[in-house]
């Protein structure tokens, strides 16, 4: 990363204005980047960064939308499993900033959200602009989608709040937490020196654990079964959590399924990886979910949505069913993102990663440490292939396919993926391996949070390669997301599947006039983006990238790719704009099927 905007100050600890509190609050708490879109309602707060702390730990990651600002924030902790800082200014910022936020909650990612209004005296406000910028409770704008907030009205209550608000957004189930900074409060002298307490006794708790009778019943259950189905939803990052999952699968001999909604949870190259991650259930899915007698879900989410795809009639589906999951914490009436409540037969209120951990010793000793897997694959993944025509017109899939040849055994972490991303070429391998998805399902998110997971890969391995596969949607609307990757020197291949249309529309719109008896051949109107087509490469190159394109064939997209991941190894972000005809690797459901 590139060391710059090191402002000319000598760093100071002692802590002289409000804004000052909060900018010492992040740096005790270890937060170590700050991503925002400047505004004034946080001028105190913005000093107190660069003049205070030095524009070091935390350090500014200047953005040019407050989109981009929480999908940064967003990537980074699909990385760590930690929260990073972004500030939103007062209420306009926030607005903009809101479908970020509303992603970051639906894939229960922790976020320290930091806004600011006012001033709140009324009499402090400048004429005009400082009225139409304060809020009475801004809250209120997204206390239905994050975890917590509040609005300190005093220098100690920023201390309370910055601590509730790290222990509360890093806690099971993680979620972004608000605190809201009267911009009156930030720019107050405190009248006495202010200690700021060790964090060390207000560190989040250990995830819950379940009971024993929970853990003897799964535990039973998995090993009287004869084919039972194991599905890993959310999970950490953590290897011995990634081992005891496999681990776990081997001794009940269970068959996995994993999401391409979700992180790398399990490798999808394992023999018990019965089939590729995917949206929806494949015809070969719902014969596994059909044949199995025990199904023992760890966090998945939508459990519900995945048995309708098999029956309509979940309240008698014929395996015993076990799910984990502390999410219900979180569930409340504004969004419907707690999906539709399934049939449970040992529903288990724990942590999914440490009741992995404790079953699999239940397990242990009941098999008495041998594993029922007889070691044989189940596993139906093609071997990677291109289509038919990929010398002349790239499918989307040959993205995929090309990915997966050129990485072979190396080590890269794949950021984000398309909609219809096939997932049976390229095999995730690990828990750096793949991010998972927006969450939300909110177009411009996919360029800011791969930027976000590079920040924090680069910590992690700088010799790890990023790459992103984009649609072309998505690019457009977050593409200057890609600046901020530029100026700071976050390595990144971003290579956008451009099918020139909105497509996943199109196959709506079709599906509309079909149910109506209408001509679906209309379906295009009002979603192809062509006549002029846009230039992508363009677009990148205008905030600071190496751009190529388009490429339309696999010899060309073979040699950008091999361009690309030599300007990521050498510290910079590259985009490709891959031509790809319409179409879907692995095609979603339309309503009503």
């Amino acid at each position: 990363m590139k060391k710059i905007e090191r402002p000319n100050v000598t760093p100071s600890n002692t802590v002289g204005w409000g804004s000052d509190v909060a900018a010492q609050m992040l740096r005790e708490l270890d937060i170590p980047y700050i991503s925002l879109n400047p505004g004034a309602s946080y001028r105190g707060f913005h000093d107190s960064l660069v003049n205070h702390l030095g524009n070091t730990t935390p350090q500014m990651l200047l953005c040019l939308n407050e989109d981009h600002v929480v999908s940064i924030a967003h990537g980074y902790a699909k990385v760590t499993d930690k929260a990073m800082a972004c500030v939103l200014h007062s209420n306009v910022g926030l607005l903009h900033g809101a479908m970020g936020v509303f992603n970051a909650w639906c894939d229960r990612m922790p976020m320290m959200v930091i806004g600011a209004t006012g001033p709140v005296a009324p009499e402090k406000r400048r004429p005009w602009i400082d009225w139409i910028h304060t809020a009475k409770d801004q809250g209120a704008l997204l206390r239905d989608y994050i975890k917590w907030d509040d609005e300190p009205r005093s220098a100690p209550g920023i201390v309370e709040a910055f601590l509730r608000g790290s222990q509360l957004t890093n806690s099971q189930p993680t979620a972004p937490v608000y605190i809201c900074l009267d911009a009156g409060l930030q720019e107050q002298k405190l009248d006495q020196p202010l200690k700021v307490p060790s964090i060390e006794r207000y560190r989040p708790a250990p995830s819950p654990r379940a009971n024993a009778a929970d853990i003897d019943a799964v535990a039973s259950l998995l090993a009287e079964a004869k084919n039972p189905l194991v599905l890993f939803g959310r999970g950490s990052r953590e290897q011995a959590a990634w081992d005891r999952r496999v681990r776990l699968a081997e001794l009940a001999d269970a068959s996995v399924m994993t999401s391409i909604r979700e992180r790398s949870a399990f490798p999808t190259d394992h023999g018990l990886h019965a089939v590729p991650p995917s949206y929806w259930l494949s015809p070969a899915a719902k014969e596994i979910v059909k044949k199995a007698d025990v199904i023992v879900s760890f966090d998945w989410v939508d459990l519900n949505g995945f048995l309708l795809q098999v029956s309509r009639d979940t309240e008698n589906f014929p395996a015993k069913i076990a799910h984990v999951s502390l999410d219900s914490s979180l569930h409340r009436g504004w969004s419907m993102d707690y999906f539709g409540l399934p049939p449970l037969d040992v529903p288990v209120v724990a942590g999914a990663d440490g009741f992995v951990e404790d079953v699999l010793a239940a397990l242990e000793a009941k098999l008495g440490g041998k594993a029922k897997w007889d070691g044989k694959s189940r596993n139906t993944h093609p071997e990677p292939a291109f289509s038919e025509n990929a010398e002349k017109e790239l499918a989307p899939r040959d993205i995929e396919v090309a990915l997966a040849k050129i990485r072979g055994e190396q080590k890269f972490t794949m950021a984000h993926v398309t909609i219809g991303w096939a997932g049976n070429a390229y095999h995730f391998r690990d828990s750096y391996d793949f991010m998972g998805h927006d969450g939300g399902a909110g177009l411009a998110a996919g360029p800011g949070l791969t930027v976000g997971v590079a920040l924090a890969i680069k910590d992690i391995d700088p010799t790890r390669p990023v790459v992103s596969v984009l649609g072309d949607g998505d690019f457009m609307q977050g593409v200057t997301a890609l600046w901020t990757a530029a100026h700071y020197g976050l390595p990144a291949l971003f290579i956008i599947s451009n099918n020139r249309s909105n497509f996943n529309d199109e196959i709506h719109q079709e599906a509309v006039a079909k149910m109506r008896g209408r001509p679906p051949e209309n379906r295009w109107i009002g979603q192809r983006m062509t006549d002029p087509v846009v230039d992508l490469a363009a677009m990148a190159r205008a905030q600071g990238v190496e751009a190529e394109g388009p490429v339309g064939t696999l010899s060309e997209l073979e040699a950008a790719i091999g361009r690309g991941l030599a300007a990521v190894r050498a510290g910079k972000p590259y985009l490709i704009d891959a031509h790809v005809t319409p179409g879907y690797s692995n095609p979603p459901l339309s309503r009503g099927e």
